[in-house]
């Protein structure tokens, strides 16, 4: 049952699967009638809405709108939860899409998913991107929430800090006697191979302006793990800057050392969502911030 209008459904769900066939399947109806509703829907806006390649995406003005229909998909579920329970016992049969830093989902937010699955039975789509461009997916619609190193709250938006993630820049001890015998500076910086998540990936960049103001261009591993890169940086593949939570074993053990102690670099982190009276969003809220206040600094 839905209460949304079918077109705003149809266009919802060919945004979440992908194409028309797949969203076809998911409303249980055809999809030449998935397409007439969304040409029906462009034709009432006067904007065309989805870009029909695949994987279909929403155009700018499709975005726009998908912005307004996701929090009424939320609002509509918990609406009948609370009329029809029997048919609808949990506020969620859909999973909840938000966006987090592969740092902060591999270290505190799976409590907080665990904790509210256990006490509500909600599902969760997760989408993993840099802190730094989180906040992009909430603001095209694709998710109702992310963690985000943004602290200014999107147009429509609410936000609430988190805490800060403190990074530690580490390499094996066997690494730092051949790259940083002479100390860490910008010669050597210059020449140890860094380790970096990938091409959005700006925190190791950032500890080089701590310690040296001049442009280097260091040789560069690309490794797109998290929990990896203590491991990486162990094996003597490389330096890079890794969350202290993951690194009290490798520390203790000296498997890594860290290279510049009292040059920490730490990333503010938001929770910034939909600004809807919603329980969901609340409850999603609450959890996050109670894993993170053990989480982060």
């Amino acid at each position: 049952m839905d209460l949304i209008h079918p077109q705003l459904a149809a266009f919802a769900a060919v945004v979440d699967e992908g194409s028309f066939e797949a969203a076809a399947r998911r409303l249980c109806i055809t999809s030449s009638a998935v397409s007439q509703r969304i040409k029906a829907l462009e034709d009432r806006l006067g904007q065309v809405l989805l870009v029909r390649q695949p994987p279909c995406r929403p155009t700018p003005a499709g975005a726009l709108l998908l912005r307004r229909v996701r929090p009424m998909q939320l609002l509509q579920a918990e609406a009948l939860a609370d009329f029809l329970p029997e048919q609808h016992p949990g506020a969620q049969t859909r999973p909840i899409a938000i966006a987090v830093n592969s740092d902060s989902l591999d270290t505190w937010v799976l409590a907080a998913l665990a904790q509210l699955h256990h006490s509500h039975g909600y599902l969760f789509d997760v989408r993993v991107d840099d802190q730094e461009h989180t906040l992009e997916l909430l603001r095209d619609g694709s998710v109702l929430g992310a963690v985000t190193a943004q602290g200014t709250a999107m147009q429509g938006c609410a936000v609430q800090a988190l805490g800060a993630m403190r990074y530690q820049a580490i390499a094996s001890p066997a690494f730092v006697a051949r790259h940083f015998a002479t100390g860490v500076n910008a010669q050597t910086l210059a020449q140890a191979p860094m380790i970096v998540f990938n091409r959005k990936d700006a925190l190791q960049w950032r500890f080089i302006r701590r310690i040296t103001r001049a442009r280097l261009n260091p040789p560069l591993h690309y490794l797109p793990t998290a929990t990896g890169f203590v491991d990486a940086a162990a094996l003597g593949l490389g330096w890079c800057l890794a969350p202290e939570s993951l690194l009290t074993s490798a520390l203790q053990t000296g498997r890594v050392v860290c290279l510049a102690e009292h040059y920490p670099v730490d990333v503010p982190l938001y929770w910034q969502h939909a600004s809807v009276r919603s329980a969901t969003l609340q409850h999603l809220g609450d959890a996050l911030r109670r894993a993170a206040s053990s989480a982060l600094r």
